[in-house]
C-alpha cells in the first residue's frame, strides 16, 4: 500500500501516528508523488528540463540558438526557464504517448493573439516553452507506466489544497485500486486576535509578541505563516534574540546568504573594471588577505580617492604593493572567456588560494553554495558529463549565470531538535496539529482573495496547458484560510502603511471576517518596559594641553562656528573616513573648475597671445584626464562648460581692463602668530595698476550665498584670513562667483584689512583661552551641524532640552 501525501512535511508525521496506532504489522508507503518518482531513478537526456536552474538556464540558450534567437538569448534565457517549469510540470503529470497529443492541442492556443510584430519574442518564449516541456523526459515517466502500479495492492491518494494533477493521473491509471481521501475537514473556529500595525517593523514586532506570549502560556510548536518572505526573516529575526528555537520550512534565497555574498564579491572583484570598492569588499572578508595590509590599502583608496583598482595598480605605495600584487594574481587567471566547467574549475581554485574555501565548505549554506554551483567535488563530476558544461562564457556571463543560480536556490536552516516555532506556508497547515498560530502580512497587497497566477502565461494559454486558472488559485487560498482559522488561537496582523508610506488596506479575507464576526481588535501584545531617562547634555571640553601648531582657515572656521568641533577634529584629530566610490557633486565640480583655472592663468602669462577660449577648453581637457573624471557622471558638469567658460573670459576681459593682472595661483603661504603659524593655499592674487594686490577666492556657490558672506566683514573667515597669510596693509580681496549659467561676477570685502586685524586679534584671544582652559562647548546651531563630522561625538540628536 502507498499513500501519496501532498507535501512532504506530512511524511514523518504520518510514519508517527500509523506507529502510534499500529505499532505491529506492516506499514505502508507514505510518499509524496515526487519523492516516490526519485526513488525509481530518472537519467535526463541533454535537452530535458531538469529544473536545475543552473543547468536549464544554459540548455535554454541552445534552444533560443536553434529559434535564431541567440542575440537575445541573454535577455530571454530567464523569462524561457520560468516558462518552460511551468508547463513541463502539466506535461510530466502526462503519460508520455499522451504528451504529443496535449502539446498538439495546445500549440494553436498559446500564440492565439501574439501574432503581431511587437509580441514577437513572446510569441517565440511561449513556443519554445511548450515544445520543450513536451519533448523533455520527465522523473515522473517512470510513475505513469502501468507496470509501475502492478505490484501495488492499494493506492491512497490524500487531496490536499492545492491542484496535483499527477496525484490525479496515477489515481486514474490505478482505478479501483485507488482510494482518495479529503484531509480538509470542518472544524470550529480557534480564538481570533486581530493586530493592526502601523508599519513592516511594528508589524515584525508585534507578530513575535504575540508567538511569546503564546509560549508564556504554555501553547507550543506555535506556527508562524510565512506569508511575506522579508516580514518573516523579521519576526524570526526577533525571536532569535530572545533564543526561541526555530523551525523554518521556507527557507530564503540562497542568493541571500553570506556564502552566497562571498563567491559574488570575488566574481566582481575579478572584473577587470573592478572599482576599488568592490576590490576592497572581497579583501575584507577574505581570510587569505592580511587585514594589517588590507587597512593601509584601505587608507591609501580614501586618502586619494582611487575609485578604481586599476588606479591602486598605478600606485607605488611599497606598504601596500605586496597585497596589489597577490589580489591581482587572483585576479589575472579570471578575466578570459572559457567554458562554464572551466570556469567553475578557476573559480573553485581561487576559493582555494585565497582560503575562502574552507570557510564556505565548513558552513552549511556555503556547502549549499559549492554543490548549486558545481565547484564541490561530486557536482564538478556531475557537470563534466553535461553537454551544457561546453558553453563558453565570458566573465560578465558568468556571473549572470551564478546571480541566476543563487538566486533561484532555496537554503533552509538546519532544524533545531525541538522546535518552538514553525515557520510554513499557509496551505501547509494542513493536517498538521499547533497549539497556534500567527499570521502576519494579512494586507491586500501580501495577502490577495484572489491571488495573480504566476509566470507570464495568459489565461487563455495557461488553460490550453492546464495550468489552474485564477479561479482556481482563488479557491485555493480561501480553502487555505479556512484551514488556519481553525487552529485553536490565531492572531491575525497587518499593516496600516508600507515602509515607503504608502497607505495599505487589510486583505479582503480579514475584512470579510471582520463583517462576518465583528471582532475587535486585540490589545497590544508587546509587554511594556519602564526606562529610566538618561538625556545626554550639551558637552564641552577642557584641552589646555592639546595645542595646534599650524592654523588654517577652514580650522578656525571650526572654532568660531562650533568650539567642540575644534576640539574633535583639530585638537584630537579625528577625521572622518572618506568613502573611495560617491557620485561626483558641486564639490567635486568646484575641485576640478579651481585646478582648470589655476592651469589656464599659468599656462596664459606663458602665451599672452593665444586663443584663450581654445586655451581654456584645453587646460579643462587635461585636468579631467588628470582627475579620471571622463566617465558619464562628469558629463552634467561638461554640458554646462561652454556657458561657464564663456562667462568667465567675458569677466577676465573686464578684470583685466580694470589694470588688473595676474600675478599667481594656488600659492602656499604661512605667517607666524605667536605660539602657532597660519597657513593657507590662496587661489588667486592679482597686482592692480594702482600698485596693490588683490586677493581672490574662487566660489562656484550660488551668488546670493556669496554675497551673504561679506555682508558684515568681521564673521566672513576666509578673506580675512588670507589677508592675514600676507604682511600688506592696502590689500584688496574678493570672491569671483564662477556661475555655471554663464555670469562671472566679483564680490569684493570693502574691509579686509580691518577685518584681518580683527580676525588676528580674534585668533590671538582665542588660543590664548584656550590654553588657559576655557570650555569648548557644543553649540548645536544653525548650518555648521548639517553635515558636521563630530556630531557623532556630541551626540546632538541625544540632547535634552
Amino acid at each position: 500500500m502507498v499513500v501519496l501525501l501532498p507535501y512532504a512535511q506530512l511524511m514523518p508525521l504520518a510514519r508517527r501516528e500509523w506507529a502510534r496506532l499500529y505499532p505491529q504489522g506492516f506499514a505502508p508507503r507514505f510518499e509524496t508523488s515526487m519523492n516516490w518518482a526519485s526513488r525509481l531513478g530518472h537519467v535526463s537526456a541533454p535537452d530535458d528540463v531538469s529544473f536545475d536552474r543552473g543547468r536549464d538556464l544554459l540548455t535554454a540558450r541552445a534552444w533560443l540558438e536553434r529559434a535564431g534567437l541567440g542575440g537575445r538569448a541573454a535577455l530571454l534565457a530567464g523569462t524561457l526557464v520560468d516558462a518552460t517549469w511551468q508547463a513541463a510540470g502539466c506535461a510530466a503529470a502526462l503519460p508520455p504517448s499522451a504528451r504529443e497529443a496535449w502539446a498538439r492541442d495546445a500549440r494553436a492556443s498559446i500564440v492565439a493573439g501574439l501574432a503581431v510584430p511587437q509580441l514577437a519574442l513572446e510569441a517565440a518564449v511561449a513556443r519554445i516553452a511548450l515544445e520543450w516541456a513536451a519533448a523533455s523526459h520527465h522523473a515522473t515517466d517512470a510513475l505513469l507506466q502501468a507496470s509501475a502500479l502492478e505490484p501495488i495492492d492499494l493506492l491512497v491518494l490524500c487531496e490536499g489544497l492545492q491542484a496535483d494533477a499527477l496525484g490525479d493521473a496515477l489515481a486514474s491509471l490505478a482505478g479501483e485500486k485507488a482510494v482518495r481521501i479529503a484531509l480538509e475537514q470542518e472544524a470550529p473556529r480557534g480564538a481570533l486576535a486581530l493586530h493592526q500595525a502601523d508599519d513592516p517593523s511594528h508589524e515584525a514586532e508585534i507578530a513575535a509578541a504575540c508567538v511569546l506570549r503564546h509560549l508564556e502560556a504554555g501553547r507550543a510548536p506555535v506556527a508562524l505563516g510565512a506569508i511575506d518572505r522579508m516580514l518573516t526573516r523579521r519576526v524570526r529575526a526577533l525571536l532569535g534574540v530572545r533564543g526561541i528555537a526555530v523551525r523554518d520550512e521556507t527557507g530564503w534565497k540562497l542568493s541571500t546568504t553570506r556564502a552566497a555574498a562571498q563567491v559574488m564579491a570575488a566574481l566582481r572583484a575579478c572584473q577587470r573594471m573592478a572599482g576599488s570598492d568592490d576590490v576592497l569588499d572581497w579583501l575584507k572578508n577574505l581570510p587569505g588577505a592580511p587585514a594589517g595590509a588590507v587597512l593601509a590599502l584601505e587608507r591609501r583608496m580614501r586618502r586619494d580617492a582611487l575609485r578604481e583598482w586599476a588606479d591602486v595598480q598605478r600606485t607605488r605605495d611599497e606598504a601596500v604593493a605586496g597585497l596589489v600584487q597577490q589580489v591581482d594574481g587572483w585576479r589575472d587567471p579570471m578575466q578570459s572567456a572559457r567554458t562554464l566547467l572551466d570556469w567553475q574549475s578557476s573559480l573553485g581554485q581561487l576559493l582555494r588560494e585565497s582560503l575562502a574555501w574552507q570557510r564556505l565548505d565548513g558552513d552549511a549554506a556555503g556547502a549549499q553554495v559549492l554543490d548549486v554551483l558545481g565547484l564541490s567535488d561530486a557536482a564538478h563530476a556531475d557537470w563534466a558529463g553535461i553537454p551544457q558544461s561546453a558553453r563558453r562564457l565570458t566573465l560578465s556571463e558568468f556571473m549572470a549565470w551564478v546571480d541566476e543560480a543563487l538566486e533561484a536556490a532555496t537554503f533552509a536552516p538546519p532544524a533545531p531538535g525541538a522546535e518552538q516555532v514553525v515557520v510554513l506556508p499557509m496551505h501547509q497547515l494542513l493536517a498538521r496539529d499547533f497549539a497556534a498560530l500567527v499570521l502576519p502580512g494579512c494586507d491586500e497587497v501580501r495577502l490577495p482573495a484572489a491571488p495573480e497566477p504566476p509566470g507570464t502565461w495568459t489565461p487563455a494559454q495557461r488553460q490550453a496547458l492546464g495550468l489552474p486558472l485564477r479561479e482556481a488559485l482563488t479557491r485555493e487560498r480561501a480553502a487555505a484560510w479556512q484551514q488556519a482559522l481553525q487552529v485553536p488561537h490565531v492572531d491575525i496582523v497587518w499593516r496600516r502603511a508600507d515602509d515607503s508610506g504608502e497607505p495599505v488596506l487589510p486583505s479582503p479575507l480579514v475584512q470579510a471576517l471582520r463583517l462576518e464576526d465583528g471582532p475587535s481588535l486585540a490589545a497590544d501584545p508587546r509587554e511594556p518596559r519602564e526606562l529610566v531617562m538618561q538625556p545626554v547634555v550639551r558637552p564641552e571640553a577642557h584641552a589646555p594641553s592639546l595645542t595646534v601648531s599650524q592654523l588654517s582657515a577652514s580650522a578656525y572656521e571650526d572654532l568660531r562656528r562650533c568650539p567642540y568641533r575644534f576640539f574633535a577634529l583639530r585638537q584630537l584629530g579625528l577625521q572622518e573616513a572618506s568613502e573611495i566610490d560617491v557620485d561626483l557633486d558641486k564639490r567635486d565640480f568646484g575641485t576640478w573648475l579651481h585646478a582648470v583655472l589655476g592651469r589656464f592663468h599659468e599656462a596664459l602669462s606663458q602665451q599672452p597671445d593665444a586663443d584663450r577660449a581654445a586655451l581654456l577648453d584645453q587646460c579643462a581637457d587635461d585636468v579631467t584626464a588628470q582627475q579620471r573624471l571622463s566617465g558619464g557622471e562628469f558629463l552634467p558638469f561638461h554640458a554646462t562648460w561652454p556657458q561657464v567658460r564663456d562667462g568667465y573670459l567675458a569677466w577676465l576681459a573686464g578684470h583685466e581692463g580694470e589694470g588688473a593682472r595676474f600675478s599667481s595661483s594656488e600659492s602656499a603661504h604661512e605667517m607666524p602668530l605667536g605660539s602657532v603659524r597660519l597657513v593657507g593655499r590662496i587661489d588667486r592674487i592679482d597686482d592692480l595698476r594702482d600698485g596693490r594686490r588683490m586677493v581672490i577666492d574662487y566660489k562656484t556657490e550660488s551668488l546670493t550665498a556669496t554675497t551673504e558672506r561679506v555682508k558684515l566683514a568681521h564673521e566672513d573667515t576666509q578673506l580675512a584670513f588670507y589677508a592675514a597669510l600676507l604682511d600688506d596693509d592696502t590689500l584688496r580681496a574678493a570672491y569671483v562667483n564662477v556661475g555655471e549659467r554663464g555670469a562671472t561676477k566679483t564680490v569684493e570685502q570693502p574691509d579686509v584689512v580691518g577685518a584681518r586685524d580683527a580676525l588676528v586679534e580674534g585668533i590671538t584671544s582665542d588660543l590664548e583661552r584656550i590654553a588657559q582652559g576655557a570650555a569648548l562647548p557644543a553649540l548645536g546651531e544653525g548650518r555648521a551641524c548639517e553635515f558636521c563630522a563630530a556630531r557623532g561625538l556630541c551626540r546632538k540628536d541625544s540632547w535634552h532640552g
